[in-house]
């Protein structure tokens, strides 16, 4: 993927791009045509001019003397150099003129003006749509249809003309401009407008690269910054002065920061208590080993075998432990998500459970009522497992001869799960701290596990768990579960 900066450029050059094109060409539109007008502007001022300069009865060596210097006018030429003209100027056009008389004859006409082209003007007037010629009309009612503007063709040439009418006089004035000419000069004066774009665009772009250069300067900073620190340094990100853009990106990244420190502090304490929790069975199993090696009566040597046994049990619940915690952590694997009815798993799984309570000779119970939907949206090997830490709990903490009791209700949008043992239950300052790993009271057996697993398959389920005091004298666990509970990313 392209960098940003290149990105940026290639919208802000593009865009940039496209749209002085856009205006360049209205631009050399615009010029084009107002050159057009101008041209046109002379032709009916040079006509004018020419019926000023020719009177009605001027004598005819005055017309040839006129005749002279328009010639020697009309026929100078600009200088190599453009920029110094010695006898004219680059954009000055080549006219052509004719002066008839009320009867059509030419009394003025310059040597660049075609004899025909008053004749030729009559007649493409002359002609009509389908092509056929008019019949032959007098001058004045022809050239009265002719006045003004006009484009015709004539000897392998476009020509622009302007006829004009002299009342005073009774002429008639026709000026004309070779289009090829015209057009060239058109040509010439509107490119040259679009000269400073040519120019400007590409000095433009280089402004444009170094301003965006510039702006994205401190998003390099934070960029090398951030390449220079050490693996092992997570402590916030300091750059300033911090761009307003920038402020999100690193509010966020510290976050990050933090998040992954606090995460690798929990590793740590999660470690060094495993390492902890597993030393003391580790070390009790190596002392029964080795009293049932050294033990010379049988029976001495059944019971540190039993004791080993016992050991070993407990071990390798711990470890099961840890591996579900680890299983269940955030960044570990996703739960399966399936819809299933939770009364009939809940029903098979305390099946299972129930010999746990008989063996220490507990009443366990379950009430739910058998006409409510209890469909649920929830993954069902973790759920299994919080039921048998929840029985598990409660089977350890409640004396012999004890009562657990299970409850499940439908609500509308969750199903309540309830386990209450006859337990000593626990001190209301305490509950909270069951959830905490490793933690036990001081009565206890376990590893100090089983609370923290349900808790995080609670909460991956998007549900909630509550401690309370059961009506039975021990302790009430309620989790409540969302029928549609979604994993969270």
């Amino acid at each position: 993927m392209p960098s940003i900066r290149a990105r940026t450029l290639l919208l802000v050059l593009g865009m940039l791009s496209l749209s002085m094109t856009l205006i360049s060409y209205k631009s050399y539109r615009d010029a084009q045509h107002e050159i057009e007008e101008l041209f046109d502007a002379q032709l009916a001022q040079t006509a004018r001019l020419l019926a000023g300069m020719v009177g009605r009865d001027m004598p005819t060596t005055d017309l040839q003397a006129l005749q002279d210097a328009l010639d020697q006018v009309l026929l100078a030429r600009p200088s190599q150099d453009d920029e110094i003209l010695l006898d004219g100027h680059p954009y000055e056009g080549k006219l052509a003129f004719q002066v008839l008389d009320e009867k059509g004859a030419v009394l003025l006409r310059s040597a660049s003006a075609p004899a025909d082209l008053f004749q030729q003007m009559a007649a493409d007037s002359a002609q009509t749509q389908s092509g056929e010629a008019i019949p032959a009309q007098p001058l004045s009612a022809i050239a009265g249809q002719l006045l003004g503007y006009r484009s015709l063709s004539l000897a392998d040439y476009q020509w622009r003309v302007f006829l004009l009418r002299d009342p005073q006089d009774n002429h008639w004035i026709l000026v004309g401009e070779r289009e090829d000419v015209r057009g060239e000069l058109v040509g010439k004066i509107a490119r040259r407008s679009l000269l400073p774009d040519l120019i400007g665009l590409p000095l433009l772009a280089l402004l444009v690269w170094l301003a965006v250069g510039w702006g994205l300067r401190p998003l390099q900073r934070m960029a090398d910054l951030i390449k220079a620190r050490a693996p092992d340094n997570l402590t916030p990100l300091v750059l300033s002065p911090m761009p307003a853009e920038l402020e999100p990106m690193g509010a966020a990244l510290n976050r990050l920061l933090m998040q992954v420190n606090q995460l690798l502090d929990q590793e740590k304490r999660f470690i060094a208590d495993a390492a902890h929790e597993l030393r003391t069975p580790l070390a009790v199993l190596r002392i029964h080993a080795q009293n049932a090696l050294a033990a010379s009566d049988p029976c001495d040597r059944d019971e540190a075998l039993r004791q080993l046994g016992g050991g070993v049990e407990r071990a390798t619940r711990v470890v099961a432990q840890l591996l579900t915690l680890a299983r269940l952590d955030p960044n570990g694997v996703q739960l399966a998500m399936v819809e299933f009815d939770l009364l009939g798993f809940f029903r098979n799984e305390l099946a299972e459970l129930t010999p746990l309570a008989l063996e220490r000779q507990q009443e366990l119970s379950f009430e739910a009522d058998e006409a409510g939907d209890y469909r649920l949206h929830g993954d069902a090997p973790s759920l299994g497992t919080l039921l048998q830490n929840l029985i598990g709990n409660a089977v350890q903490y409640t004396p012999v001869g004890g009562r657990i009791q299970v409850q499940l209700q439908a609500c509308h949008d969750e199903l309540l799960l309830r386990v209450q043992d006859s337990g000593p239950g626990v001190d209301a300052t305490l509950r909270e701290k069951l959830f905490e790993r490793f933690y036990r009271l001081e009565e206890g057996q376990g590893a100090g596990l089983g609370l923290s697993i349900v808790l995080r398959i609670v909460q991956l389920h998007r549900g909630t768990i509550t401690l309370d005091e059961s009506p039975l004298g021990g302790l009430d666990v309620c989790v409540s579960l969302p029928r549609h509970g979604v994993t969270p990313a």
